[in-house]
């Protein structure tokens, strides 16, 4: 979540004409996160989430994600819902962007992630994986292996100043994880960034998940392996194996993983540390000065990527 795109007091007043929601009271940025402009919205009827889709997301898109909220909704997966206008659509235009307004969760992201967190967090999304079966709009993973050396490529020229040798070591990476990725797995719709920014908890109960803007289909392990490296690893960068453990067996309960999603398991987790590192640099490399957005450390995914390299089975994550 950020804020780029400023939004004027007429025109909310004429986009929210076309919502039975009330009349604003309130408009806040969120300062959080870097893809899209967002504002807690609060009107005269509640508390509501305007979200200006910026470039990175593509507007062919939003019927798939905002889709998909209104499926998982439906099958009982807590989760933002799309608020539809008087026309039944959910997407407009709000100064020059394309937005749409959600439901407001309530429930705090853990800052503090623990070993409590990691087994909910498990099973949350075995549940949604499941809950996501039937769902009949496909979108390619296009942040997956084919989509890495691209993203790479704008940002190899400026790598090294990031980190000494840093645009040699990823260019050898992609080379071996597009020699090696697994193919043939169970798949199916992924989150693709289930962070602890996007999952809410009340009185240690798991209440709710949110920003699905890159969800999409694939592995359903993959999505595993991205939560290993969103939850297990510790703030000096080391692997916590007990965390690992209790988010694998809470997944397991659910939907247990496959003996072949288990053994590539690591190299996942590698390719999906890649995943983050890239677009952390990117990022890092090409946010807009002035923009209200924190950047996040690319090199602080160099360290996981590492650890996952070096692993060879899940022994190394606590089974």
């Amino acid at each position: 979540m950020a804020v780029y795109t400023e939004v004027g007091d007429t025109e909310l007043d004429a986009f929210l004409a076309e919502y039975d929601i009330g009349e604003a009271e309130a408009l806040k940025g969120v300062a959080e996160g870097v893809e899209n402009s967002n504002y807690l919205l609060t009107t005269t009827k509640g508390q509501y989430f305007l979200t200006l889709y910026e470039k990175r997301v593509n507007p062919r898109d939003l019927p798939f994600f905002l889709g998909l909220m209104d499926h998982l909704a439906a099958r009982g997966i807590n989760c933002p819902q799309p608020i539809h206008g008087r026309d039944g659509g959910t997407v407009r235009t709000l100064a020059g962007k394309p937005a749409a307004i959600t439901s407001f969760l309530h429930g705090l992201s853990p800052h503090r992630i623990g070993v409590k967190h990691c087994g909910p967090v498990g099973e949350a999304l075995a549940g949604l994986h499941l809950a996501g079966r039937d769902f009949a709009l496909k979108r390619p993973n296009a942040l997956s292996v084919q989509g890495w050396r691209p993203l790479f490529d704008g940002s190899r020229a400026h790598a090294d100043s990031v980190a000494p040798g840093l645009a040699r070591e990823l260019g050898a990476e992609i080379d071996d994880l597009e020699a090696n990725w697994p193919t043939g797995l169970p798949a199916g719709v992924i989150h693709a960034d289930l962070f602890n920014d996007n999952v809410f908890f009340l009185h240690d109960r798991l209440s709710g998940l949110i920003d699905f803007y890159f969800a999409c289909n694939d592995a359903l392990a993959y999505d595993v392996a991205i939560c290993l490296n969103a939850w297990c690893f510790e703030p000096d960068r080391s692997f916590n194996a007990t965390k690992a453990r209790a988010l694998l067996q809470g997944y397991d309960k659910v939907r247990p993983l496959g003996d072949e999603e288990r053994r590539v398991l690591p190299l996942l987790a590698r390719g999906a540390a890649l995943r983050f590192l890239l677009t952390r640099l990117y990022d890092w490399l090409h946010t807009p000065a002035g923009a209200l957005v924190k950047r996040k450390d690319p090199l602080e995914y160099l360290a996981y990527l590492r650890f996952h390299r070096n692993a060879r089975s899940l022994a190394d994550y606590g089974l």
